[in-house]
């Protein structure tokens, strides 16, 4: 019940994640390719409000994603240390793709588009991919992957997602 490899990955980082996994309101954890768990989204804080903590292994928070309510469009702003790291929002108009667009703190930003309700899409900076989400690679029902490319952060990637799937969840 592993991934099917497409490609050599190169050094990326492959997780698990569980579909519509605030729908569940408790914790989950994101492991790697191999089982090992990576990561632990606590959902408890979803039952107050539109709110997720992303953890380490060992318990340490390492971001909280939120909700905007009274935006214009979808909006989730992704914290680290009470900073925003980034800001999440889905594109007004989406001609045959959906679009999301990731506006980190250092002033750069990242898209995401393809198929999102399907879980099949890229994240991409400036034409270079950083992550990959992809349904094909788990033969688990409502379970998808995430390759994370070399060099990113992959709990911030990680959250990004989780945001995206909230987000497209509503």
């Amino acid at each position: 019940m592993g991934f099917l490899h497409r490609h050599d990955g190169g050094g990326a980082t492959r997780y698990r994640m569980r579909e519509k996994l605030f729908a569940i309101g408790e914790d989950f954890w994101i492991e790697t390719e191999g089982g090992e768990r990576a990561f632990k989204v606590d959902g408890k804080a979803l039952r107050i409000r539109d709110t997720f903590i992303l953890k380490d292994a060992g318990g340490g928070d390492l971001f909280k994603a939120q909700a905007k309510k009274l935006h214009i469009r979808d909006t989730m702003k992704i914290e680290r240390d009470g900073d925003t790291a980034a800001t999440i929002q889905k594109a007004l108009i989406t001609p045959l793709r959906e679009r999301f667009s990731i506006e980190l703190a250092d002033g750069t930003e990242l898209k995401a588009k393809g198929n999102i309700v399907n879980h099949e899409y890229k994240i991409e900076r400036d034409g270079d991919m950083v992550a990959e989400v992809s349904k094909r690679w788990f033969r688990v029902r409502e379970t998808y992957g995430i390759e994370v490319a070399p060099g990113q952060d992959d709990a911030l990637v990680l959250t990004v997602a989780a945001c995206i799937d909230e987000m497209e969840g509503q």
